[in-house]
């Protein structure tokens, strides 16, 4: 079952036409990823200092449907695809909220596919994701 984040757009998420920037769906793909974390009780900053360990994003590939508008309420989803021993690979979408369709399904905007990679901060280089994390990804 995936994690599902609201999203309004605003202004500052749109281009001159009032439809979301391309790149902004990363933004929301980020939030929807984050707030997943911490409904989990993973927050970063904690985990960080905790464990001397981060997530990076490795890879991302997005693909764009329809656009959304200035105002529109989105969803923003994130589920757990698969889980190696230093990364994760976690399946997006940004929804448009039903209510504003006269369809009562939400209507599919973006999708996406992004990898983390967990690292040691201060190194950089890639590190096993600690058993404790694993464990509670795992449930």
């Amino acid at each position: 079952m995936a994690f599902e984040f609201p999203v309004r757009v605003y202004w500052e998420d749109t281009d001159a036409g009032g439809i979301v920037f391309y790149a902004n769906y990363l933004k929301f793909f980020e939030r929807a990823r984050t707030e997943w974390l911490r409904s989990l009780g993973i927050g970063q900053q904690r985990l960080r200092e905790q464990t001397g360990g981060m997530f990076v994003v490795t890879d991302a590939q997005l693909r764009y449907h329809r656009s959304a508008r200035l105002d529109d309420e989105l969803i923003v989803t994130a589920a757990l695809q698969s889980m190696g021993r230093a990364s994760l690979t976690i399946v997006q979408q940004a929804l448009l909220k039903p209510e504003q369709m006269s369809d009562q399904h939400p209507t599919l905007l973006t999708e996406g596919t992004i990898r983390i990679g967990w690292v040691d901060a201060a190194s950089m280089r890639p590190a096993r994701i600690p058993a404790t994390l694993v464990e509670i990804l795992s449930k």
